[in-house]
Protein backbone atom coordinates (compact mmCIF):
# COMPACT_ATOMS: atom_id res chain seq x y z
CA UNK A 1 0.00 0.00 0.00
CA UNK A 2 1.13 3.52 -0.77
CA UNK A 3 0.18 7.13 0.30
CA UNK A 4 -1.60 9.30 -2.34
CA UNK A 5 -2.00 12.23 0.15
CA UNK A 6 -1.60 12.81 3.89
CA UNK A 7 -4.34 10.73 4.99
CA UNK A 8 -5.59 8.99 1.95
CA UNK A 9 -4.17 5.44 1.53
CA UNK A 10 -4.13 3.40 -1.59
CA UNK A 11 -5.25 0.14 -1.34
CA UNK A 12 -6.21 -0.73 -4.52
CA UNK A 13 -2.97 -2.72 -5.88
CA UNK A 14 -3.64 -6.24 -5.83
CA UNK A 15 -0.44 -8.96 -5.22
CA UNK A 16 -0.87 -11.92 -6.66
CA UNK A 17 -2.23 -14.55 -4.01
CA UNK A 18 -3.90 -11.61 -1.94
CA UNK A 19 -6.43 -9.02 -1.66
CA UNK A 20 -5.84 -5.47 -0.69
CA UNK A 21 -7.67 -4.96 2.91
CA UNK A 22 -11.14 -3.38 2.52
CA UNK A 23 -10.68 -1.62 6.21
CA UNK A 24 -7.76 0.12 6.93
CA UNK A 25 -6.34 1.72 10.66
CA UNK A 26 -9.11 -0.62 12.64
CA UNK A 27 -7.11 -3.75 14.68
CA UNK A 28 -10.65 -4.73 16.84
CA UNK A 29 -14.11 -4.96 16.31
CA UNK A 30 -14.68 -1.84 18.37
CA UNK A 31 -12.44 0.60 16.84
CA UNK A 32 -14.96 -0.03 13.79
CA UNK A 33 -17.89 0.21 16.38
CA UNK A 34 -16.86 3.88 17.44
CA UNK A 35 -16.14 5.08 14.11
CA UNK A 36 -19.28 4.34 12.43
CA UNK A 37 -21.24 5.91 15.56
CA UNK A 38 -19.34 8.55 16.44
CA UNK A 39 -21.63 10.69 13.83
CA UNK A 40 -24.45 9.49 15.25
CA UNK A 41 -23.37 9.99 18.90
CA UNK A 42 -21.66 13.42 18.63
CA UNK A 43 -23.82 15.94 20.35
CA UNK A 44 -23.61 18.00 17.33
CA UNK A 45 -22.58 17.43 13.74
CA UNK A 46 -19.70 19.67 11.42
CA UNK A 47 -20.69 23.18 10.72
CA UNK A 48 -20.95 21.74 7.02
CA UNK A 49 -23.99 19.59 7.86
CA UNK A 50 -25.81 22.41 9.39
CA UNK A 51 -24.94 24.47 5.91
CA UNK A 52 -26.25 22.05 3.29
CA UNK A 53 -29.00 20.75 5.83
CA UNK A 54 -30.24 24.69 5.74
CA UNK A 55 -30.16 24.75 1.93
CA UNK A 56 -31.76 21.53 1.38
CA UNK A 57 -34.62 22.86 3.80
CA UNK A 58 -34.90 26.12 1.96
CA UNK A 59 -35.44 24.16 -1.18
CA UNK A 60 -37.92 22.04 0.27
CA UNK A 61 -39.97 24.91 1.59
CA UNK A 62 -39.79 26.35 -1.95
CA UNK A 63 -41.13 22.64 -3.59
CA UNK A 64 -43.86 22.75 -0.93
CA UNK A 65 -45.04 26.50 -2.72
CA UNK A 66 -44.68 25.66 -6.31
CA UNK A 67 -46.89 22.11 -5.70
CA UNK A 68 -49.19 24.21 -3.84
CA UNK A 69 -48.94 27.08 -6.27
CA UNK A 70 -49.45 23.98 -9.06
CA UNK A 71 -52.44 22.67 -7.37
CA UNK A 72 -54.40 25.26 -6.77
CA UNK A 73 -53.92 27.43 -10.22
CA UNK A 74 -53.16 24.56 -12.42
CA UNK A 75 -50.66 23.05 -14.70
CA UNK A 76 -51.04 25.77 -16.91
CA UNK A 77 -48.05 27.18 -14.70
CA UNK A 78 -45.56 24.56 -16.06
CA UNK A 79 -44.29 25.25 -19.56
CA UNK A 80 -46.52 22.47 -21.41
CA UNK A 81 -47.89 22.93 -24.32
CA UNK A 82 -49.73 20.87 -27.65
CA UNK A 83 -47.91 18.48 -28.83
CA UNK A 84 -45.23 18.82 -25.43
CA UNK A 85 -47.21 17.55 -23.09
CA UNK A 86 -44.79 15.98 -20.96
CA UNK A 87 -41.05 17.91 -19.89
CA UNK A 88 -39.96 18.69 -16.80
CA UNK A 89 -42.35 16.32 -14.48
CA UNK A 90 -41.38 13.46 -16.28
CA UNK A 91 -37.94 14.41 -16.63
CA UNK A 92 -37.31 14.15 -13.13
CA UNK A 93 -39.74 11.35 -12.49
CA UNK A 94 -37.18 9.01 -14.98
CA UNK A 95 -33.78 10.48 -13.56
CA UNK A 96 -34.64 10.00 -9.84
CA UNK A 97 -35.76 6.87 -10.90
CA UNK A 98 -32.27 6.08 -12.54
CA UNK A 99 -30.87 6.93 -9.34
CA UNK A 100 -32.41 4.83 -7.13
CA UNK A 101 -30.79 1.50 -9.12
CA UNK A 102 -27.78 1.72 -7.51
CA UNK A 103 -28.54 1.46 -3.92
CA UNK A 104 -30.42 -2.28 -4.88
CA UNK A 105 -27.70 -3.01 -7.31
CA UNK A 106 -24.99 -2.33 -4.93
CA UNK A 107 -26.95 -4.09 -1.78
CA UNK A 108 -28.26 -7.51 -3.60
CA UNK A 109 -26.59 -8.13 -7.10
CA UNK A 110 -23.16 -7.55 -5.24
CA UNK A 111 -24.33 -9.41 -2.26
CA UNK A 112 -25.58 -12.98 -3.91
CA UNK A 113 -22.11 -12.40 -6.25
CA UNK A 114 -20.17 -12.37 -2.85
CA UNK A 115 -18.32 -8.73 -3.46
CA UNK A 116 -17.24 -8.05 -0.04
CA UNK A 117 -16.21 -4.71 -1.43
CA UNK A 118 -19.66 -3.55 -1.20
CA UNK A 119 -19.77 -3.53 2.62
CA UNK A 120 -18.33 -0.11 2.67
CA UNK A 121 -20.87 1.53 0.61
CA UNK A 122 -24.44 -0.54 0.72
CA UNK A 123 -26.09 1.00 3.73
CA UNK A 124 -25.08 4.30 2.05
CA UNK A 125 -26.67 3.18 -1.25
CA UNK A 126 -29.59 1.52 -0.43
CA UNK A 127 -30.47 4.85 1.72
CA UNK A 128 -30.13 6.67 -1.46
CA UNK A 129 -32.11 4.68 -3.22
CA UNK A 130 -35.12 4.75 -0.76
CA UNK A 131 -34.71 8.57 -1.15
CA UNK A 132 -34.53 8.85 -4.55
CA UNK A 133 -37.29 6.97 -5.14
CA UNK A 134 -39.83 9.13 -3.13
CA UNK A 135 -38.32 11.78 -5.09
CA UNK A 136 -39.58 10.46 -8.12
CA UNK A 137 -42.78 9.23 -6.47
CA UNK A 138 -43.79 13.04 -6.45
CA UNK A 139 -44.18 13.65 -10.00
CA UNK A 140 -46.67 11.42 -11.11
CA UNK A 141 -48.86 12.73 -8.46
CA UNK A 142 -48.89 15.99 -9.85
CA UNK A 143 -48.25 15.96 -13.39
CA UNK A 144 -51.68 14.28 -13.30
CA UNK A 145 -53.51 17.94 -12.62
CA UNK A 146 -56.02 16.63 -10.40
CA UNK A 147 -53.68 15.16 -7.59
CA UNK A 148 -56.87 14.99 -5.60
CA UNK A 149 -57.82 11.85 -7.68
CA UNK A 150 -54.31 10.46 -7.66
CA UNK A 151 -56.22 7.11 -6.21
CA UNK A 152 -58.10 6.31 -9.69
CA UNK A 153 -54.44 4.87 -10.44
CA UNK A 154 -54.96 2.27 -7.90
CA UNK A 155 -56.94 -0.97 -8.39
CA UNK A 156 -58.89 -0.17 -5.63
CA UNK A 157 -63.09 -0.04 -5.65
CA UNK A 158 -64.85 3.50 -5.33
CA UNK A 159 -68.32 4.75 -5.60
CA UNK A 160 -68.02 4.76 -9.71
CA UNK A 161 -66.92 1.50 -10.29
CA UNK A 162 -64.03 2.82 -12.15
CA UNK A 163 -61.25 1.20 -12.44
CA UNK A 164 -57.66 1.76 -13.86
CA UNK A 165 -56.48 1.19 -17.53
CA UNK A 166 -54.76 -1.74 -16.80
CA UNK A 167 -53.19 -1.47 -20.60
CA UNK A 168 -51.45 1.50 -19.72
CA UNK A 169 -47.47 1.69 -18.91
CA UNK A 170 -48.31 4.65 -16.71
CA UNK A 171 -50.09 1.96 -14.21
CA UNK A 172 -47.14 -0.26 -14.81
CA UNK A 173 -45.31 2.35 -13.36
CA UNK A 174 -47.41 2.53 -10.39
CA UNK A 175 -46.92 -1.07 -9.36
CA UNK A 176 -43.71 -1.61 -10.84
CA UNK A 177 -42.32 1.72 -8.82
CA UNK A 178 -44.30 0.84 -5.41
CA UNK A 179 -43.20 -2.74 -5.57
CA UNK A 180 -39.38 -1.32 -5.75
CA UNK A 181 -39.50 1.18 -3.18
CA UNK A 182 -41.24 -1.47 -0.71
CA UNK A 183 -38.57 -4.35 -1.72
CA UNK A 184 -35.86 -2.03 -1.16
CA UNK A 185 -37.70 -0.51 2.17
CA UNK A 186 -37.55 -3.67 3.98
CA UNK A 187 -34.27 -4.91 2.81
CA UNK A 188 -32.86 -1.82 4.21
CA UNK A 189 -34.41 -2.02 6.99
CA UNK A 190 -33.80 -5.76 7.73
CA UNK A 191 -30.27 -4.82 7.46
CA UNK A 192 -30.22 -1.84 9.98
CA UNK A 193 -31.62 -4.06 12.69
CA UNK A 194 -28.45 -5.54 14.37
CA UNK A 195 -26.66 -1.99 13.68
CA UNK A 196 -29.69 -0.25 15.82
CA UNK A 197 -29.49 -2.86 18.21
CA UNK A 198 -25.65 -1.58 19.20
CA UNK A 199 -27.05 2.07 18.83
CA UNK A 200 -29.65 1.03 21.42
CA UNK A 201 -27.07 -0.58 23.48
CA UNK A 202 -24.77 2.72 23.31
CA UNK A 203 -27.14 5.01 23.64
CA UNK A 204 -27.42 7.36 26.84
CA UNK A 205 -30.53 9.08 26.61
CA UNK A 206 -33.98 7.70 27.43
CA UNK A 207 -35.26 9.17 24.05
CA UNK A 208 -32.89 7.88 22.24
CA UNK A 209 -33.09 3.78 24.06
CA UNK A 210 -36.61 3.88 23.10
CA UNK A 211 -36.37 4.49 19.54
CA UNK A 212 -33.55 2.67 18.75
CA UNK A 213 -34.69 -0.45 20.97
CA UNK A 214 -38.76 0.22 19.46
CA UNK A 215 -36.95 -0.47 15.65
CA UNK A 216 -34.44 -2.70 16.43
CA UNK A 217 -37.10 -5.53 17.50
CA UNK A 218 -36.22 -6.92 20.48
CA UNK A 219 -32.26 -7.90 18.76
CA UNK A 220 -30.09 -9.59 21.33
CA UNK A 221 -27.75 -11.37 19.16
CA UNK A 222 -28.47 -14.77 19.38
CA UNK A 223 -27.63 -17.21 17.34
CA UNK A 224 -31.48 -17.82 16.50
CA UNK A 225 -31.64 -14.15 15.61
CA UNK A 226 -28.62 -14.00 13.42
CA UNK A 227 -29.67 -17.38 11.49
CA UNK A 228 -32.93 -15.93 10.53
CA UNK A 229 -31.61 -12.43 9.74
CA UNK A 230 -29.16 -14.05 7.28
CA UNK A 231 -31.63 -16.06 5.70
CA UNK A 232 -33.98 -12.88 5.25
CA UNK A 233 -31.85 -11.12 4.04
CA UNK A 234 -30.89 -13.37 1.05
CA UNK A 235 -34.66 -13.59 0.36
CA UNK A 236 -34.80 -10.14 0.07
CA UNK A 237 -31.76 -9.62 -2.20
CA UNK A 238 -32.62 -12.56 -4.15
CA UNK A 239 -35.77 -10.57 -4.53
CA UNK A 240 -34.54 -7.42 -5.38
CA UNK A 241 -32.21 -8.50 -7.66
CA UNK A 242 -35.15 -8.66 -10.64
CA UNK A 243 -36.63 -5.87 -9.59
CA UNK A 244 -33.28 -3.61 -10.17
CA UNK A 245 -34.04 -5.16 -14.29
CA UNK A 246 -37.76 -4.94 -14.32
CA UNK A 247 -38.40 -1.37 -12.69
CA UNK A 248 -36.33 0.60 -15.36
CA UNK A 249 -37.46 -1.72 -18.06
CA UNK A 250 -41.15 -0.88 -16.95
CA UNK A 251 -40.16 2.83 -17.21
CA UNK A 252 -38.61 2.51 -21.03
CA UNK A 253 -41.93 1.17 -21.81
CA UNK A 254 -43.91 4.52 -21.27
CA UNK A 255 -42.19 5.42 -24.33
CA UNK A 256 -41.69 2.16 -26.52
CA UNK A 257 -45.10 1.44 -26.55
CA UNK A 258 -46.19 4.78 -27.76
CA UNK A 259 -46.13 5.02 -31.75
CA UNK A 260 -43.73 8.56 -31.55
CA UNK A 261 -40.49 8.62 -34.11
CA UNK A 262 -37.83 8.51 -31.07
CA UNK A 263 -39.64 6.25 -28.75
CA UNK A 264 -41.19 3.44 -30.39
CA UNK A 265 -38.09 1.00 -29.99
CA UNK A 266 -36.81 -2.02 -28.24
CA UNK A 267 -33.54 -1.35 -27.06
CA UNK A 268 -34.80 0.78 -24.57
CA UNK A 269 -35.47 -1.43 -21.78
CA UNK A 270 -31.51 -2.46 -21.50
CA UNK A 271 -30.96 1.13 -22.50
CA UNK A 272 -32.44 2.64 -19.59
CA UNK A 273 -31.09 0.02 -17.17
CA UNK A 274 -27.65 1.00 -18.27
CA UNK A 275 -28.01 4.02 -17.87
CA UNK A 276 -29.54 4.18 -14.57
CA UNK A 277 -27.10 1.74 -12.98
CA UNK A 278 -24.70 4.50 -14.67
CA UNK A 279 -26.27 7.66 -12.98
CA UNK A 280 -26.80 5.43 -9.76
CA UNK A 281 -22.90 4.72 -9.49
CA UNK A 282 -22.64 8.59 -10.18
CA UNK A 283 -24.71 9.38 -7.33
CA UNK A 284 -23.34 7.16 -4.65
CA UNK A 285 -19.80 9.26 -5.89
CA UNK A 286 -20.89 11.95 -5.76
CA UNK A 287 -22.32 11.66 -1.70
CA UNK A 288 -20.02 9.23 -0.46
CA UNK A 289 -17.09 11.86 -0.90
CA UNK A 290 -17.73 14.20 1.37
CA UNK A 291 -19.66 11.95 3.38
CA UNK A 292 -16.10 10.13 4.37
CA UNK A 293 -14.64 13.04 4.67
CA UNK A 294 -16.74 15.12 7.06
CA UNK A 295 -17.63 12.19 9.35
CA UNK A 296 -14.03 10.29 9.29
CA UNK A 297 -14.80 7.45 7.74
CA UNK A 298 -12.01 6.95 5.37
CA UNK A 299 -10.69 4.26 6.31
CA UNK A 300 -14.11 2.46 5.91
CA UNK A 301 -15.15 4.18 2.57
CA UNK A 302 -11.56 3.22 0.98
CA UNK A 303 -10.25 4.40 -2.18
CA UNK A 304 -10.49 0.66 -3.56
CA UNK A 305 -14.42 1.02 -2.81
CA UNK A 306 -14.31 4.09 -4.93
CA UNK A 307 -11.92 2.81 -7.66
CA UNK A 308 -14.48 -0.07 -7.66
CA UNK A 309 -17.51 2.29 -8.67
CA UNK A 310 -15.40 4.05 -10.89
CA UNK A 311 -14.93 1.34 -13.06
CA UNK A 312 -18.36 0.72 -12.89
CA UNK A 313 -19.54 3.95 -13.91
CA UNK A 314 -16.67 3.75 -17.19
CA UNK A 315 -18.11 0.37 -18.40
CA UNK A 316 -21.74 1.67 -17.97
CA UNK A 317 -20.96 4.73 -19.79
CA UNK A 318 -19.38 3.01 -22.71
CA UNK A 319 -22.80 0.71 -23.21
CA UNK A 320 -24.69 4.12 -22.30
CA UNK A 321 -22.26 5.60 -25.76
CA UNK A 322 -22.78 2.24 -27.78
CA UNK A 323 -26.79 2.62 -27.39
CA UNK A 324 -26.72 6.52 -28.33
CA UNK A 325 -24.68 5.04 -31.54
CA UNK A 326 -26.99 2.33 -32.07
CA UNK A 327 -30.08 4.63 -32.37
CA UNK A 328 -28.84 6.72 -34.73
CA UNK A 329 -28.32 3.10 -36.45
CA UNK A 330 -31.52 1.63 -36.27
CA UNK A 331 -32.81 4.67 -37.36
CA UNK A 332 -31.16 4.67 -40.39
CA UNK A 333 -31.28 1.36 -41.03
CA UNK A 334 -34.76 1.52 -40.74
CA UNK A 335 -35.45 3.32 -43.76
CA UNK A 336 -37.96 5.22 -41.81
CA UNK A 337 -37.95 8.90 -42.61
CA UNK A 338 -39.46 10.33 -39.12
CA UNK A 339 -37.20 7.79 -37.25
CA UNK A 340 -34.58 9.65 -39.74
CA UNK A 341 -35.68 13.00 -38.82
CA UNK A 342 -36.15 12.51 -35.04
CA UNK A 343 -32.57 12.14 -34.42
CA UNK A 344 -31.18 14.30 -36.70
CA UNK A 345 -32.90 16.84 -34.89
CA UNK A 346 -31.89 15.63 -31.71
CA UNK A 347 -28.03 16.08 -32.97
CA UNK A 348 -28.82 19.28 -35.12
CA UNK A 349 -31.81 21.04 -34.17
CA UNK A 350 -33.33 23.32 -31.71
CA UNK A 351 -32.41 21.26 -28.32
CA UNK A 352 -28.93 20.19 -29.95
CA UNK A 353 -27.49 21.93 -27.28
CA UNK A 354 -29.04 19.73 -24.97
CA UNK A 355 -27.85 16.62 -26.97
CA UNK A 356 -24.18 17.32 -27.01
CA UNK A 357 -24.13 18.14 -22.99
CA UNK A 358 -25.79 14.82 -23.22
CA UNK A 359 -23.41 13.26 -25.04
CA UNK A 360 -20.35 14.86 -23.50
CA UNK A 361 -21.39 14.50 -20.11
CA UNK A 362 -22.50 10.43 -20.37
CA UNK A 363 -19.82 9.50 -23.00
CA UNK A 364 -16.44 11.45 -23.46
CA UNK A 365 -16.63 12.59 -19.74
CA UNK A 366 -16.34 8.99 -17.78
CA UNK A 367 -13.67 8.08 -20.55
CA UNK A 368 -11.38 9.74 -18.18
CA UNK A 369 -11.51 6.93 -15.44
CA UNK A 370 -9.76 4.80 -18.22
CA UNK A 371 -6.92 6.21 -15.88
CA UNK A 372 -5.96 4.84 -12.49
CA UNK A 373 -4.75 8.29 -11.46
CA UNK A 374 -8.30 9.48 -12.14
CA UNK A 375 -10.13 7.05 -10.86
CA UNK A 376 -8.05 7.32 -7.36
CA UNK A 377 -8.31 11.17 -7.20
CA UNK A 378 -10.88 12.83 -4.86
CA UNK A 379 -11.35 15.68 -6.40
CA UNK A 380 -11.83 14.48 -10.07
CA UNK A 381 -13.74 11.41 -9.27
CA UNK A 382 -16.65 14.18 -7.53
CA UNK A 383 -16.30 16.68 -10.34
CA UNK A 384 -16.95 13.29 -12.76
CA UNK A 385 -19.58 12.13 -11.14
CA UNK A 386 -21.31 15.49 -10.71
CA UNK A 387 -20.75 15.87 -14.83
CA UNK A 388 -22.77 12.30 -14.95
CA UNK A 389 -25.15 13.44 -12.97
CA UNK A 390 -25.72 16.51 -14.92
CA UNK A 391 -25.46 14.39 -18.50
CA UNK A 392 -28.25 11.49 -17.01
CA UNK A 393 -30.79 14.36 -16.48
CA UNK A 394 -30.55 16.01 -20.07
CA UNK A 395 -30.70 12.38 -21.53
CA UNK A 396 -34.36 12.00 -19.84
CA UNK A 397 -34.81 15.52 -21.18
CA UNK A 398 -33.77 15.09 -24.98
CA UNK A 399 -35.34 11.49 -24.94
CA UNK A 400 -38.91 13.16 -23.59
CA UNK A 401 -38.80 16.27 -25.55
CA UNK A 402 -37.24 16.66 -28.80
CA UNK A 403 -39.58 13.52 -29.87
CA UNK A 404 -42.25 16.01 -28.38
CA UNK A 405 -41.71 18.84 -29.51
CA UNK A 406 -41.26 17.90 -33.61
CA UNK A 407 -43.17 14.94 -34.00
CA UNK A 408 -45.04 13.77 -37.54
CA UNK A 409 -46.23 17.01 -38.86
CA UNK A 410 -44.70 20.45 -38.75
CA UNK A 411 -48.12 21.96 -38.61
CA UNK A 412 -48.46 20.78 -35.20
CA UNK A 413 -44.51 21.28 -33.75
CA UNK A 414 -43.99 23.94 -30.79
CA UNK A 415 -41.09 24.61 -28.74
CA UNK A 416 -41.11 23.69 -24.98
CA UNK A 417 -39.43 26.50 -22.69
CA UNK A 418 -39.82 25.54 -18.98
CA UNK A 419 -41.47 28.16 -16.29
CA UNK A 420 -40.09 29.31 -12.89
CA UNK A 421 -42.79 26.54 -11.58
CA UNK A 422 -40.57 23.45 -13.07
CA UNK A 423 -37.35 24.98 -12.42
CA UNK A 424 -38.79 25.39 -8.91
CA UNK A 425 -40.24 21.85 -8.64
CA UNK A 426 -36.99 20.70 -9.88
CA UNK A 427 -34.52 22.22 -7.22
CA UNK A 428 -37.20 21.11 -4.58
CA UNK A 429 -36.98 17.67 -5.59
CA UNK A 430 -32.89 17.52 -4.84
CA UNK A 431 -33.48 19.59 -1.62
CA UNK A 432 -35.99 16.87 -0.57
CA UNK A 433 -33.37 14.44 -1.09
CA UNK A 434 -30.62 16.40 0.13
CA UNK A 435 -32.90 16.53 4.11
CA UNK A 436 -33.96 12.91 4.27
CA UNK A 437 -30.18 12.22 2.95
CA UNK A 438 -28.77 14.72 6.15
CA UNK A 439 -31.48 13.49 8.70
CA UNK A 440 -30.11 9.58 7.61
CA UNK A 441 -26.40 10.30 8.09
CA UNK A 442 -27.22 12.26 11.44
CA UNK A 443 -29.12 9.10 13.44
CA UNK A 444 -29.04 6.04 11.36
CA UNK A 445 -25.22 4.22 10.96
CA UNK A 446 -24.22 5.07 7.39
CA UNK A 447 -22.10 2.14 7.25
CA UNK A 448 -23.46 -1.78 8.24
CA UNK A 449 -21.61 -2.09 11.34
CA UNK A 450 -21.82 -5.99 11.60
CA UNK A 451 -21.19 -6.49 7.77
CA UNK A 452 -17.79 -4.58 7.93
CA UNK A 453 -16.54 -6.26 10.82
CA UNK A 454 -17.15 -9.48 8.53
CA UNK A 455 -14.84 -8.92 5.80
CA UNK A 456 -12.32 -8.16 8.59
CA UNK A 457 -8.94 -10.23 9.20
CA UNK A 458 -10.10 -10.56 12.66
CA UNK A 459 -13.80 -12.03 11.52
CA UNK A 460 -11.91 -15.22 10.48
CA UNK A 461 -11.81 -17.74 13.28
CA UNK A 462 -7.93 -19.36 11.98
CA UNK A 463 -6.41 -15.54 11.96
CA UNK A 464 -5.73 -15.12 15.60
CA UNK A 465 -3.65 -18.92 15.43
CA UNK A 466 -2.11 -17.67 12.47
CA UNK A 467 -1.24 -13.97 13.90
CA UNK A 468 0.39 -15.93 16.83
CA UNK A 469 2.47 -18.51 14.67
CA UNK A 470 3.85 -15.09 12.75
CA UNK A 471 4.52 -13.37 15.96
CA UNK A 472 8.02 -11.70 14.48
CA UNK A 473 5.60 -9.39 12.22
CA UNK A 474 3.88 -5.87 12.88
CA UNK A 475 0.26 -6.24 13.78
CA UNK A 476 -0.41 -3.88 10.88
CA UNK A 477 1.41 -6.66 8.65
CA UNK A 478 -0.40 -8.77 10.14
CA UNK A 479 -3.65 -7.39 9.52
CA UNK A 480 -2.60 -6.49 5.59
CA UNK A 481 -1.41 -10.35 4.98
CA UNK A 482 -4.80 -12.20 6.96
CA UNK A 483 -6.80 -8.99 5.18
CA UNK A 484 -5.03 -10.38 1.71
CA UNK A 485 -5.86 -13.62 2.34
CA UNK A 486 -9.57 -13.70 4.04
CA UNK A 487 -11.46 -10.64 2.69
Amino acid sequence: MSTIHAHEIDNTGDVPGKRAPLVLGHTDFHQVTNTICRPNEMRKPPMAWYIMFGISMMLVMNLGFVVHYLIFTGVGVWGLNNPVMWAFDITNFVFWVGIGHAGTLISAILFLFRQKWRTGINRFAEAMTIFAVICAGLFPGIHVGRVWLAYWLFPIPNQMDMWPQFRSPLLWDVFAVSTYFTVSLLFWYVGLVPDLATMRDRAKGKVQQMAYGLFSLGWRGSNRHWHRYERAYLLLAALSTPLVLSVHSVVSFDFATSQLPGWHTTIFPPYFVAGAIFSGFAMVVTLAVPARELFGLKNLITLRHLDNMNKVILVTGCMVGYAYGMEFFIAWYSGALYEKFAFMNRAFGQYSWAYWIMVSCNVITPQLFWFKKVRTSIPLMFILSLFVNVGMWFERFVIIVTSLANDFLPSSWDRFVPTWVDIGTMLGAFGLFGVLFLLFCRFLPMIAISEVKGVMPQADPHWEGWHQSHGAGSNAAAAHSANGEHS
